[in-house]
C-alpha cells in the first residue's frame, strides 16, 4: 500500500539550563517568536518557508545539545519499515512517533501526521 512522508521539522535540542537562552537566540535569528506547544510544553516552534518546514527548540531532560529532523508521513509503521531497510534503526517509542538514528547514530523523529494531510503536491509517495 503507497504511503506519503517528508521532512518536515528541524528540532534544536537543549538541555534545561540552555533553553531560554537558545529560545531567545533562534527567535533574534530568525526574526520570528518561536510559540510554545500546549500539548507538549518541552517544544516551541514555528512554522517556515511557506509553512512546509518548521523550527523547534526542545527543551531536554537530559542529554547533549544537538539538533535532530523529523520526517512526517501517513503511515507510521510503514515508513519506519522503509527507514530500517534503508539502514535507520528505531531507538524508542515517544507519545506517538518513534525516535530512529540513522546509519551513522543520528537521532531522527518519525511522526505522524493527519490522514489526507500529505499528498502529491507536499511529500514523496512510496510505492514500496
Amino acid at each position: 500500500m503507497p504511503h506519503y512522508s517528508r521532512l518536515c521539522t528541524i528540532v534544536i535540542d537543549v538541555p534545561e539550563a540552555a533553553h531560554d537562552r537558545e529560545l531567545d537566540f533562534w527567535q533574534g535569528a530568525i526574526g520570528r517568536q518561536l510559540t510554545r506547544n500546549e500539548r507538549f510544553p518541552e517544544y516551541h516552534g514555528v512554522a517556515l518557508v511557506d509553512q512546509t518546514i518548521s523550527l523547534m527548540v526542545q527543551r531536554l531532560g537530559e542529554g547533549p545539545s544537538r539538533v535532530h529532523l523529523d520526517i512526517h508521513t501517513d503511515d507510521l509503521e510503514a515508513e519506519v519499515a522503509r527507514l530500517e531497510r534503508l539502514g535507520a534503526r528505531r531507538v524508542q517509542q515517544a507519545h506517538r512517533w518513534w525516535i530512529m538514528e540513522d546509519p551513522a547514530g543520528l537521532p531522527f523523529c518519525v511522526l505522524p501526521d493527519a490522514p489526507g494531510t500529505l499528498n502529491d503536491d507536499n511529500a514523496q509517495r512510496w510505492d514500496d
